[in-house]
């Protein structure tokens, strides 16, 4: 299986996450982070993404006679290259788009199934916004909100809760899909 289908499935996307900011996590400890998501369905995802390189075992240890892996994400196996965009048909990118955005509908889902979602406590939220972009700008912006996303995923989450701590605060853990279009005369890019 190539990168995009093995990124194809929701589940598949939502460990590859789980797993950011240089995280080493157990299946059980993936489970937890996972609500919906039932251990067969981890172990057999967990599996495919190890064979297919994005996940790597980071250390193993004896638990009551069975060994129990930690798995790390092999970051840069982990995405979709600029060679593989480039390579998709018209009738691929759909496929794209949607496995993009099935991991934030799963989750966000999986958040409101919580016995104790709040989402205007939690801040959670979901907007489109459109707005007019050179390359210039949009590539400025690109950056921008990189550099402010970037060192996020390394935050420990919160059990039970859409919250991650830093080593000096608590931060809300976005759980929804913020789409938004910029718009050229030209053409309009979401991201």
């Amino acid at each position: 299986m190539d990168t995009l289908e093995l990124l194809a499935h929701p589940v598949r996307l939502r460990i590859v996450h789980a797993l950011r900011g240089g995280r080493i996590l157990t299946t059980a400890q993936l489970r937890a982070l996972l609500p919906g998501v039932s251990k067969a369905m981890v172990y057999r995802h967990g599996d495919l993404l190890a064979s297919g390189g994005i996940l790597e075992v980071a250390e193993e240890r004896r638990v009551r006679g069975a060994v129990e892996r930690g798995y790390r994400l092999r970051q840069h196996r982990a995405v979709i290259g600029a060679d593989t965009v480039r390579s998709l048909s018209a009738v691929d990118h759909p496929r794209g788009f949607a496995t993009a955005m099935a991991a934030p509908v799963a989750e966000f889902t999986a958040y409101l199934d919580r016995e104790r979602a709040d989402p205007a406590g939690d801040l959670v939220g979901y907007r489109q916004h459109a707005v007019w972009l050179s390359r210039t700008e949009l590539e400025a912006m690109i950056g921008a909100l990189r550099a402010v996303i970037a060192p996020r995923p390394a935050y420990e989450p919160v059990p039970g809760t859409c919250s991650a701590r830093s080593p000096s605060r608590t931060k809300n853990r976005l759980q929804t899909p913020a789409r938004k279009t910029v718009r050229r005369p030209s053409r309009r890019v979401r991201f």
